[in-house]
Formats: C-alpha cells, sequence, structure tokens
C-alpha cells in the first residue's frame, strides 16, 4: 500500500498498522544512534521526522525498578508515533523488543508502556477493522479483541533505551515524552490493575453474549417479517369483507349508460332489453351510419310512448 493510500485511510479512522523502518532498526542494532538522557520526573518535547526515530535513556536503581516504571508520549497535534523499547545486545547494539502505536485518547494522541510488576494489556483498535465494517453490530463484541497481555511487565535496575518513531505519511511528528517512578503513583497503579481487570472480564463476558444478541436478534427479524404479513393479510381480508358487504343492496345505477354486454344493450334505467341487435364491429362506415339512425329513431319513438 503506498503513501497516499495509507493517508486516506488513516483519516478515514481506519487504523493501519506500520512498521518501523529497516534504517532505524539497523542502526539501533550497529550502536551507532544517539541516545538522549532522560531522567525520572521530566519530560522532554520534541520533532521527529517521518520513518525516523529518537532515541532516550532512562536509568533506573534497584528501588525504582522495584517500585515500577512508566514511559508515556503524547502528542497535542496528534501527530501519528511509535513508543519503541530496545533491549541491550551483546554487541553494544539495541534489539526492539516491545512496540506501542500511537491512539487517539480524547483530544491528543499518546502510547505508553507501564512497568508496573503486575499484568497489563495493550489494545490494539486495528485488530477487527474490517470484521466491523462488514458487521456493524460487532463494533461493540471485537472492541476488546484487541485486548492483550503486554510481553514485558517490569524492568531491572540499570540504563534503558527508548525511542520515539515518526509515523505520521507526510510530515514530522511532534510530541512529549516523560518517564516516571510509580512511586507517587501508587493509587493510579492500584486504578489501573483494577480496570484492566474488569476489562478482561468483560471481554470473556462480551463473547457470550454475542451469541445470545445473535439469536435474539435473529429471532426478532423473524417475528418483525411476520408481523408485517400479518398486518398485510388482515388488511386484505378486511378489504375483501367490506366489498362483500357492500353488494348487499336494492340501489341500482341511476346513470344514462349504454352497456354493450355480448347479447343486447342496457339503456338508460339499466333494463335490459333484447330486442335491440347488439352492435357488429366489424361492420363498414356506411352501415354504422344506417344503425345509428335506425337506433336514433327507435329511441324517439319510445320516448312518445
Amino acid at each position: 500500500m503506498n503513501t497516499m493510500f495509507a493517508a486516506l485511510f488513516s483519516k478515514l479512522g481506519i487504523p493501519l498498522k506500520t512498521s518501523v523502518s529497516v534504517s532505524v532498526i539497523e542502526s539501533a542494532l550497529n550502536g551507532t544512534v544517539t541516545v538522549t538522557p532522560l531522567p525520572l520526573g521530566k519530560s522532554s518535547t520534541r520533532k521527529v521526522d517521518k520513518q525516523c526515530a529518537q532515541f532516550f535513556g532512562v536509568t533506573i536503581d534497584e528501588e525504582q525498578a522495584r517500585l515500577g516504571i512508566v514511559v508515556r508520549v503524547t502528542s497535542s497535534a496528534q501527530s501519528k508515533f511509535k513508543l519503541l523499547y530496545f533491549e541491550q545486545e551483546s554487541n553494544g547494539g539495541y534489539g526492539l523488543a516491545l512496540q506501542e502505536d500511537s491512539q487517539i485518547t480524547g483530544e491528543i494522541t499518546s502510547a505508553g508502556m507501564y512497568f508496573l510488576h503486575f499484568q497489563v494489556y495493550r489494545l490494539n483498535p486495528a485488530v477487527n477493522t474490517l470484521a466491523v465494517s462488514k458487521d456493524p453490530e460487532a463494533v461493540l463484541f471485537k472492541k476488546l479483541d484487541g485486548f492483550h497481555p503486554c510481553e514485558v511487565s517490569e524492568l531491572k535496575s540499570g540504563p534503558h533505551i527508548f525511542a520515539v518513531y515518526g509515523d505520521n505519511f507526510f510530515k514530522s511528528s511532534t510530541y512529549t515524552i516523560e518517564a516516571m517512578c510509580a512511586k507517587s503513583y501508587e493509587q493510579t497503579s492500584e486504578k489501573l490493575k483494577g480496570i484492566e481487570a474488569k476489562l478482561l472480564a468483560k471481554k470473556n463476558d462480551l463473547h457470550r453474549f454475542e451469541s445470545e444478541y445473535r439469536k435474539a436478534a435473529a429471532h426478532f427479524q423473524e417475528v418483525t417479517n411476520k408481523y408485517a404479513q400479518e398486518k398485510e393479510v388482515v388488511n386484505n381480508l378486511l378489504t375483501e369483507r367490506d366489498a362483500i358487504q357492500a353488494s348487499f343492496t336494492t340501489v341500482k345505477p341511476t346513470a344514462n349508460t349504454i352497456v354493450n354486454n355480448g347479447g343486447g344493450i342496457k339503456v338508460s334505467n339499466g333494463d335490459f332489453n333484447p330486442a335491440i341487435p347488439k352492435v357488429n364491429e366489424n361492420i363498414n362506415a356506411k352501415d354504422k351510419f344506417d344503425v345509428k339512425k335506425w337506433f336514433s329513431k327507435w329511441n324517439h319513438s319510445e320516448d312518445k310512448g
């Protein structure tokens, strides 16, 4: 998929999974990247070019490692980016270990890594985009399908390498990165643990509820169709009943009409007179004139009588 189409899908709100460029990964593996120190409790606001990365070093002691570490990146400009975590390789380079794609959260985009000594989860919204597009009702049932446990839940003491990768399609990404010790966020950590446990339970509940919902929806469609059919049948029966009731009448037609019934002509008061011959539609113009002339005389004599 080329850049233009990828950008179009992104504008339409369709999340697309992109990869870190090979050049960034190779530079990290070779250890030829520039690493900027990022002290705990501090933030840094920067701009990174598309498909490029800026590296940061976070050093923690044993106490901080025990309490837990959080690294977050936000963008008030809603730039797209990736938060990357690298592990030290034996050759002195850095190997990509974790990757978090930015997501829109409120009026910003954000991504975070939480090393809090308990299982934390990531939510990948791109997992079921296709399924939801084919079945709009699946938007609820598939919403937590991308809710999966993160691979790493704690860090050891020592230096650690993070990076922010520019994931915009046409322009650079602006962002703010910060690293913090969880010591000042004990209650927040417990809240995160609790809410993610509820989400995991809800994910399982939704799978069970989907089966119930599908059955109920199918039954609803069935009875809705039957309702429409029964309504039509009842209306037709009532219409037919009205017509039958209307046929009980002694009132005769009053219009002065002449009706050809195949054996004679019904005139004026609706009485049938077999004495009046049937007009043959196949006769020529002269014969038609004679018939009309005869009928006019006959009708005049009847009026006198």
